[in-house]
């Protein structure tokens, strides 16, 4: 059964091109993707992300079960700061990359992707079944609304008083939005600033007006999957199902620096701390031309195959093609001259750092 999040009636009069993305209707684009990336990168763009998963860690050993079920030492994060974390299964394959934010002492709040949601909430409750504390999954219950880019702080300024100066990055707050209260978030999937808002279901579709509304002297547009998916590869960002999955590890990923091998046991220590030297590890590769490596494509050292394409796009703020990839460790050096088949011709790419933008600097 397909769902749909709070905002499917409001996309649906935006005339949005949708697509089934992980079981959910959702927008791909409203108009242009190549448009909605380029107000995401020079303006703001909004998005709706209400198909992602949000779980309740409370209780007095919240922190312990949170530390035994993911890789990262959630008991250290303070409340009203959030960390990026994975968790794994038994021997160190990513179930899931999550973003978990600490409310109080004892509540925090776990954001999962949407097709592993399930997954991530079964789990949890199955792992902090040992301590003090209770895992409430409050998907159903959660809008989840992002407004991206350079001038997300001026749009949002204008319809709420919350200090939006004084919140950091990977940090929240209680807000008020013009008479809503919401979460109010500084994360973001796209290589800008920007926000995100926790909002009650039944007021999403208030909340996006009201965002639109004031967004409209900023150059503020509807932003789809589609640009969603273009601006986080050039940020160099995973995406679960991609560069993330049960048969990768966090070390293989280049996302060792989240697991946390020094804190006691936790679900897949032992068999991540035998897994810090993988074989493959997964690079940025630049092309020429206007051809883009797409996800399954094979990565060929002269003809010998040495990897795959796990995503790739036509960059449109470089105007370049960009792909990540898993290679082997030995050809994962910046410079290092490989080749994509792209169709069945032979297209030469160039091993690079990620990621490939950043705010006040490309390559």
């Amino acid at each position: 059964m397909t769902m749909r999040t709070a905002l499917y009636s409001v996309h649906k009069g935006l005339c949005a091109l949708f697509t089934d993305f992980a079981g959910w209707e959702m927008p791909v684009r409203y108009g242009s993707e190549l448009a909605e990336h380029r107000a995401v990168r020079e303006a703001a763009g909004l998005f709706d992300l209400s198909h992602m998963g949000e779980i309740e860690v409370t209780g007095p050993q919240a922190a312990d079960a949170l530390d035994y079920a993911f890789v990262g030492k959630l008991s250290a994060v303070k409340p009203g700061r959030a960390r990026y974390t994975m968790i794994c299964d038994a021997d160190g394959g990513v179930i899931d990359d999550l973003v978990v934010y600490r409310l109080e002492d004892e509540k925090y709040l776990v954001v999962a992707n949407a097709g592993n949601a399930p997954a991530v909430a079964a789990e949890l409750t199955e792992r902090a079944s040992r301590f003090d504390a209770r895992v409430t999954d409050r998907s159903a219950e959660f809008a989840l609304i992002a407004v991206q880019g350079p001038n997300a702080v001026d749009v949002l300024g204008a319809v709420t008083d919350a200090d939006l100066a004084g919140l950091k990055y990977y940090a929240s707050m209680p807000a008020t939005v013009k008479g809503h209260e919401v979460l109010l978030a500084r994360t973001g999937y796209t290589g800008e600033d920007g926000f995100e808002l926790y909002v009650p279901a039944d007021e999403a579709a208030s909340v996006w007006h009201i965002l639109t509304e004031a967004g409209q002297p900023h150059g503020l547009v509807p932003a789809g999957l589609a640009c969603r998916d273009t601006l986080r590869l050039e940020a160099g960002m995973p995406l679960y199902g991609n560069e993330l999955s049960r048969q990768r590890s966090p070390f293989e990923a280049n996302l060792g620096r989240v697991v946390k091998l020094d804190k006691p046991d936790f679900v897949g220590k032992a068999a991540l701390a035998g897994r810090q030297e993988p074989s493959e590890v997964l690079v940025g590769l630049r092309g020429a031309g206007r051809r883009a490596p797409r996800h399954g494509y094979r990565v060929l050292s002269g003809e010998e195959p040495v990897g795959e394409v796990t995503s790739g796009a036509l960059s449109p703020t470089l105007g370049h093609p960009v792909a990540m990839a898993y290679v082997a460790v030995a050809l994962s050096e910046p410079g290092t001259e490989l080749s994509v088949d792209i169709r069945g011709r032979i297209e030469p790419v160039e091993v690079v750092a990620l990621p490939f933008y950043q705010r006040g600097a490309t390559k």
